[in-house]
């Protein structure tokens, strides 16, 4: 079967097993991939896999054992990872359509989007993580033997895992098992009677929280998209696993089935179906031909029992064996051994180290020392010497100025290039949010890779719309710009080539003065307060290493794509002629201590109490453990305000570490947490105690020191 593919990307919908495995192939053979963009779309940056899942309800795992980090493996591939919700499929308008977003255009699209579970009532077992978060709720409810039955809801070996499961995670509350008793074997009922596990018609009332396994469905927006559909929803492919009648469509895993070769949702197939899918696509890819693939007929189900004495059920057609303690450690083997296939592979293997250690976003900025010699050579060195988050554009003494500019833009950060336009804009926008000014138009320079028209289109396409969906909200417009097209080689994944600058224009807003924010201003007494926490520079260093957990960057990613306009709506409503804001300004590649530096008049001293400085998630574990940004070892100049000069009493900014022991780990990364350079980073801002308690009751700022 061969046919022409248009020369748009190749999107992957879904991160499932058939998906990730792809992916794993092309990571570790990159000569395999093919030559054009290639997108992965997934609602979270990892996929658990199923086969640990009952072993992580029973909480012998913990999440990160049995989940597949599609962010670090995406970059391995050389494939672009999105993060988002997928809410249906235009066919003919060869696009994905996205929640919240604009839809992604495809040239070759392949579905595994994975299954959900049968409306009944109560909470669904998938999703998964719903479930999970679920079922840690649970965890805070009264003591076991207090706390109201929890019930499985249905008859499949899966919800005879999970309560097998939950008992090992709750050793003494009541567990029941709703179902119809003749669907299970002898030795399922043994084993659960054993257990202490009540079984309860499957008419019979819940009697309290309830967790629903009564059996899967493909996701419901496929009814939708008026692809072949089997009564459960599920995709139909041929032996190609191309859905029928679609020449640019393929699917694979639990939201598909083959017409002539039905088999279940499970995934073992969606595994065995990894190999032929990524053949066929590559295939499809250089225009060759795709080859059939047929299913084995049974697939062998290892059901687990944990315990103090743990065990398992081997299960093939009409064939048991067991359940027996060596089938228990076989499972587990098969497990970890899967898992272990994705977690040895490190992002730098086929990547060129110097290249790789260059860190992207704001951590691509020129360090203060080359950057202030060329502006004092250049006659510029009152810029060097009182920098301002942004310029007025009036010239100085004019009547009624109160309007202010600033242009920031960095190499992207994310192969995402929608996320990455937003996150460019926020960044930008921040120089003026702290000089006091309401954004209220930009304009962008964007650089795009050396690709096909339609390519370059869409790359463009996306970016414009995340730049919008950070400048609107706050009644901004993108009124105008320039493109370019690269001259470098372009990477892999090739959105990583595109380059945003952004010049933002904004008005002064404050009430009873028309002039902004300076950074310089503080008084005596000032209490200094940071709007969020720092770490973004070692966290994305880390992650190029493959070192970073994914949940900390999630956590990261998450607080770098929320606006900060808000908060500066609220400071100028909170500030008053009795009460102002003294000093102001935003921390970004520098880093928290080079920032305040620029802060500091000749006869300003400051204090800063180190343990009250907040960091992310996992930041100051890395620093711990030598993980740094390209930036930060310029940054460290900055490290100098710590000490005292020559002939004077004490350093501009005494360090109050509040007895943590000095020289020890911590406290060098403490000192390393200083000068990280941050992309979308916190307001800093410095101000009386009354407006600093008042701020403090309306936000979550961190009072992390005062002027001396």
């Amino acid at each position: 079967m061969t046919t022409a593919v248009p020369e748009d990307a190749l999107v992957l919908a879904g991160g499932g097993h058939s998906h990730a495995l792809v992916l794993r192939r092309w990571a570790m053979h990159p000569e395999r991939r093919p030559r054009r963009p290639v997108i992965l779309v997934n609602r979270h940056s990892t996929a658990l896999y199923s086969g640990m899942v009952p072993g992580l309800i029973a909480g012998i795992y913990q999440r990160r054992d049995a989940a597949i980090d599609l962010r670090r493996l995406a970059a391995r591939a050389g494939v672009a990872l999105v993060i988002a919700e997928i809410t249906g499929v235009d066919s003919t308008g060869k696009r994905l359509e996205l929640s919240q977003r604009p839809p992604l255009r495809f040239g070759l699209l392949s579905l595994d989007v994975g299954a959900e579970t049968r409306p009944s009532g109560g909470m669904p077992i998938k999703p998964l993580e719903p479930a999970l978060a679920f079922l840690e709720a649970e965890d805070l409810e009264k003591p076991a033997g207090d706390a109201a039955p929890f019930c499985v809801v249905g008859s499949g070996l899966a919800a005879v895992e999970v309560v097998l499961a939950l008992r090992h995670r709750w050793p003494e509350r009541s567990l029941r098992l709703q179902a119809f008793p003749k669907r299970l074997e002898a030795r399922v009922l043994q084993v659960l009677k054993r257990h202490r596990i009540e079984l309860q018609p499957a008419d019979a009332p819940l009697p309290g929280p309830s967790l629903h396994c009564t059996g899967s469905r493909a996701p419901s927006w496929l009814q939708a998209t008026g692809l072949p559909l089997d009564q459960n929803g599920r995709l139909l492919t041929d032996h190609h696993l191309q859905v029928e009648g679609e020449t640019l469509i393929f699917a694979s895993g639990d939201c598909a089935v083959i017409r002539s070769d039905p088999r279940p949702a499970s995934g073992v197939w969606a595994v065995r179906s990894a190999r032929p899918l990524a053949a066929n696509l590559e295939a499809r890819c250089r225009g060759g031909s795709t080859r059939p693939w047929r299913p084995q007929r049974q697939a062998l189900q290892l059901l687990g029992i944990p315990g103090s004495a743990p065990q398992a059920l081997a299960l093939k057609g009409h064939w048991r064996l067991g359940p027996f303690r060596w089938l228990w450690w076989w499972k587990q083997r098969i497990d970890r051994r899967f898992m272990a296939g994705f977690q040895q592979l490190q992002t730098m293997d086929s990547i060129d180290p110097d290249a790789s250690m260059a860190c992207r976003g704001c951590a691509a900025k020129l360090a203060a020392s080359p950057l202030t010699a060329a502006l004092a050579e250049s006659g510029l060195r009152s810029a060097a010497q009182q920098p301002e988050d942004a310029a007025e554009l009036l010239p100085a003494g004019t009547a009624g100025s109160s309007w202010l500019q600033s242009v920031d833009g960095f190499p992207a950060l994310l192969s995402d290039p929608w996320r990455n336009a937003r996150l460019t804009a926020l960044h930008a926008c921040s120089d003026l949010w702290a000089s006091g000014a309401m954004v209220t138009s930009a304009q962008a320079v964007i650089t795009v890779p050396a690709l096909s028209s339609p390519l370059q289109s869409e790359l463009l396409r996306q970016t414009l719309a995340g730049l919008q969906s950070a400048l609107e909200p706050q009644g901004a417009a993108l009124i105008g710009g320039h493109t370019l097209e690269a001259r470098h080689p372009t990477p892999a994944p090739a959105s990583l080539g595109m380059q945003v600058t952004l010049c933002v224009n904004g008005q002064v807003r404050r009430k009873h003065t028309g002039t902004g924010w300076s950074k310089r201003g503080l008084r005596h007494g000032d209490r200094l307060l940071l709007s969020r926490p720092l770490g973004t520079g070692v966290l994305f260093a880390a992650a190029m290493q493959g070192a970073a957990d994914a949940e900390d960057l999630d956590r990261a990613e998450r607080m770098m794509g929320s606006s900060q306009h808000p908060l500066l709506e609220e400071l100028l409503r909170e500030e008053t002629e009795q009460e102002e804001l003294h000093a102001c300004t935003d921390i970004t590649g520098f880093g928290l201590l080079g920032h305040l530096g620029e802060m500091l008049d000749d006869d300003c001293r400051l204090q800063l109490d180190a343990v009250k400085i907040p960091s992310l998630n996992g930041a100051l574990e890395l620093l711990e453990a030598g993980h740094c940004s390209s930036l930060a070892p310029a940054n460290r100049s900055a490290w100098r305000w710590l000490d005292a000069p020559a002939g004077k009493a004490g350093p501009r900014i005494h360090l109050n570490l509040e007895g943590l022991p000095i020289g020890g780990s911590r406290h060098r990364a403490l000192l390393e947490l200083l000068v990280d350079p941050q992309t979308c980073g916190p307001l800093l801002i410095g101000c009386s105690e009354t407006l600093a308690m008042r701020l403090e009751s309306l936000h979550s700022w961190h009072r992390i020191g005062c002027v001396l």
